[in-house]
């Protein structure tokens, strides 16, 4: 099957509603991308080998995310910038919320519904809420930084490549109270202490990236861009070592 030939079959499941073979044959296709064997050119091997440790729901949100992006019916030149990338967006959260319903990783408000199942609220930032749930963090995350849900997942996918200590798993989808649609991820907990700026520089020249702006605290290397990488998102553990537990992290993406 090649390139063209893969995104039509996404489409036509996407079309068909998620019929049992569409789901069985999209269970396939992650199965595949996970392994390696199905090669999603939006993604270098290691960052493939990131959105598949978001598990088998991520893999699938971003393929189609993928397919929605690919599709060449979409009439936007008509339209602004902003305009083309909110139907662009609109469109992908239909098809993921129409699978995720169909296979039982959707809940509605979950605003009011994670607190009750899950554990309660004790933090929100300026795209995700986040839950106590024990041993794991849960992170309701919004759209409000990236329009389109495929960013959102790019992040994901971004962050557990760089940081794999701390992955996001995806466990689900939704939307809150006002509507707003919702990436459902766990993520370990790590009990430390904040690391001042000039610990997060060290660190972060050691993996290779550099200091382009201290007044967001954002790092780079030609393909790389982290943002909010300051104390209240980055930790020490009890053991000493230093943990990434949230960032903006984008790349220039095909």
């Amino acid at each position: 099957m090649n390139n063209a030939d893969f995104w039509a079959s996404v489409r036509t499941i996407i079309a068909e509603g998620f019929t049992p073979e569409g789901l069985q044959k999209l269970d396939s296709y992650a199965a595949e991308f996970i392994s390696g064997r199905l090669v999603y050119q939006r993604f270098s091997p290691q960052e493939q080998h990131g959105c598949a440790a978001g598990g088998h729901a991520n893999v699938i949100a971003s393929l189609l995310a993928g397919a929605e992006v690919s599709s060449d019916s979409q009439n936007t030149t008509a339209l602004s910038d902003f305009e083309s990338e909110s139907k662009r967006g609109a469109q992908q959260e239909i098809a993921i919320e129409q699978w995720a319903k169909a296979v039982g990783l959707w809940t509605d408000n979950v605003d009011k519904k994670l607190p009750l199942s899950l554990g309660e609220q004790i933090a929100e930032g300026g795209e995700a809420k986040v839950y106590d749930h024990g041993a794991t963090l849960i992170k309701s995350i919004g759209l409000d930084y990236f329009i389109q849900p495929i960013f959102a997942l790019d992040r994901i996918a971004l962050h557990n490549t760089y940081f794999p200590e701390t992955r996001l798993t995806v466990i689900g989808f939704g939307r809150d109270s006002q509507g707003e649609f919702k990436i459902i991820a766990e993520q370990p907990f790590i009990d430390g202490q904040p690391v001042n700026d000039v610990e997060i520089a060290d660190f972060m020249q050691k993996m290779g990236f550099e200091l382009k702006n201290p007044r967001n605290w954002t790092y780079a290397t030609p393909d790389i861009y982290l943002s909010d990488m300051h104390d209240e998102n980055i930790i020490r553990s009890t053991a000493g070592s230093i943990f990434v537990i949230d960032c903006a992290i984008r790349i220039n993406t095909p």
